[in-house]
């Protein structure tokens, strides 16, 4: 999942929930589902409802949900039953769903951030 989340651009490897995660600007869109509902060795993927629907009805061994992810549009994902080219659609498909969303950073912006945050960390003169 990182290796296919590092191709593609703006994407951050991150933490979320004391799990690993991908972020494109800030938004996660594909994470180790923590919750105690999911079975060990899950992915939650981040999609619309329609499709996760459909991905339910076509391989629940693979695609499933639980209660504490219903209202969320995501499904969960067990790695040891998913194909590894699906594994690459589902997390293309992610970041486009995210993507569209996701605010858009100028560099210049970060760049002011980041000085910004350096400067606060400086001790003051007296």
């Amino acid at each position: 999942m990182r290796a296919i989340g590092a191709t593609l651009p703006d994407v951050e490897d991150a933490t979320a929930y004391g799990g690993f995660c991908l972020k494109v600007r800030g938004k996660m869109f594909v994470c180790q589902a923590m919750n105690k509902e999911a079975e060990p060795n899950t992915l939650a993927v981040r999609m619309d409802f329609a499709q996760r629907d459909a991905l339910l009805e076509e391989d629940p061994h693979t695609y499933y949900l639980k209660d504490h992810y219903v209202n969320y549009p995501c499904v969960l994902v067990r790695l040891s039953r998913v194909h590894p080219d699906a594994l690459r659609d589902l997390v293309h498909g992610a970041y486009r769903f995210i993507s569209a969303t996701a605010p858009k950073r100028s560099p210049r912006a970060r760049t002011t951030s980041r000085k910004t945050a350096r400067r606060s960390l400086r001790p003051k003169r007296p």
